[in-house]
């Protein structure tokens, strides 16, 4: 019998994390047999995968009911509920953090959307939640907007795993890799260890998603893996760099890149489209778990990612042709990301408080 294509993924190098967490998969095995099954070696959240576990449900009822009371707000009550979901998930990835020495085995917990736009706010709430977690294996979620950079520099100065996220080209994830190797040289010059701990989220669907109507059919479903292909590029030559050599030399750990939003959204599309072009090494797709299950089911691996980022360069260009101005779409998509996450947050909140008040009532 065959391999699983999801290990022979695994095997590439290409590390699968499940874009979803509820405490009923949890309670019922359904991650624990991910991880056996489907070679699943860590996972992401965000607050509308919170939502819809939260509210579809009672899993979270009898915590909510004993919290609840003491809570000083909605939002505490919701870190309180996501985090003992995220120990249970990072105890279950425990022996791939340790099979991996830390590269793997990961799990994420976002700061509050709302603070995307202000870093000091957010540099706070990101070590208090590392703190709160108690995991070595949790990363904390910032975005890479323009006051993320600033946060996520000096989270990694004070040593919390950053997981940066709402990136959507090269440019945004470039950005990103600067502010984490700006924290790790602080981090040398203060005589301090640099290895923490690092992931670089890209964003492709919404590429394809937002410019299907404006192209012609034969690049209809191509933006995003272009897109993923030139971040890919730019991550390989980052990684051969004078300036992350030295870092290397000094046992900085290598900030991973993370192909995100690789579920297709176009019914017309394969199911497994981003996740077979994307196969790279050293790399990690966190995929939803429709994704993971149809991957799993009749993906095909074939040769991976070029390192020089293949036809990534012609195939943009072939999109700024058709009129569409890439640099300007990726900070429209981002800005659109971040609206998009506050929606999900004040949601999942409302959510909370009206279980909080069902319950205490």
């Amino acid at each position: 019998m065959s391999e699983r294509p999801t290990k022979q993924l695994h095997d590439l190098g290409q590390s699968l994390w499940l874009d979803n967490i509820t405490r009923t998969m949890l309670g019922d095995g359904t991650l624990r047999r991910y991880i056996d099954q489907l070679s699943v070696t860590g996972l992401t959240s965000n607050p509308t995968i919170f939502d819809k576990a939260i509210s579809q449900g009672d899993a979270y009822d009898e915590q909510i009911a004993e919290a609840g009371p003491g809570a000083a707000s909605t939002e505490e009550l919701f870190f309180e509920l996501a985090i003992a979901d995220l120990r249970d998930a990072a105890e279950l990835f425990a022996p791939a953090h340790a099979r991996s020495e830390g590269a793997d085995g990961w799990v994420s917990l976002e700061v509050s959307p709302l603070l995307a736009d202000d870093a000091a706010p957010t540099i706070e709430q990101a070590a208090r939640l590392h703190e709160q977690a108690a995991r070595e294996n949790l990363f904390v979620k910032i975005p890479g907007t323009e006051a993320g950079l600033r946060a996520i520099e000096e989270s990694i100065f004070a040593g919390v795993p950053i997981n940066v996220t709402l990136l959507f080209s090269s440019e945004q994830y470039l950005a990103a890799a600067d502010a984490y190797m700006r924290g790790l040289e602080r981090r040398i010059e203060a005589g301090l260890n640099p290895a923490v701990p690092s992931v670089a989220s890209v964003f492709l669907s919404r590429w394809d998603v937002a410019v299907k109507d404006e192209v012609p059919g034969e690049l209809r479903n191509r933006l995003g893996i272009a897109i993923g292909m030139h971040a890919y590029r730019a991550y390989r030559e980052l990684l051969g760099s004078e300036r992350w050599r030295r870092l290397a030399g000094e046992g900085a750990r290598t900030q991973r890149l993370l192909f995100a939003s690789t579920g297709t959204k176009d019914p017309e599309a394969s199911d497994v489209l981003y996740i077979e072009a994307l196969a790279a090494p050293d790399t990690i797709d966190t995929m939803p778990e429709p994704a993971l299950l149809a991957v799993a089911d009749h993906g095909t691996v074939g040769e991976p990612l070029p390192e020089d980022g293949g036809d990534a360069d012609r195939v943009l260009a072939d999109f700024e042709r058709a009129g569409i101005g890439l640099d300007a779409l990726a900070a429209r998509l981002q800005e659109e990301g971040k609206r998009a996450f506050e929606k999900s947050w004040g949601e999942m909140l409302e959510s909370i408080a009206s279980e909080r008040e069902r319950l205490a009532a």
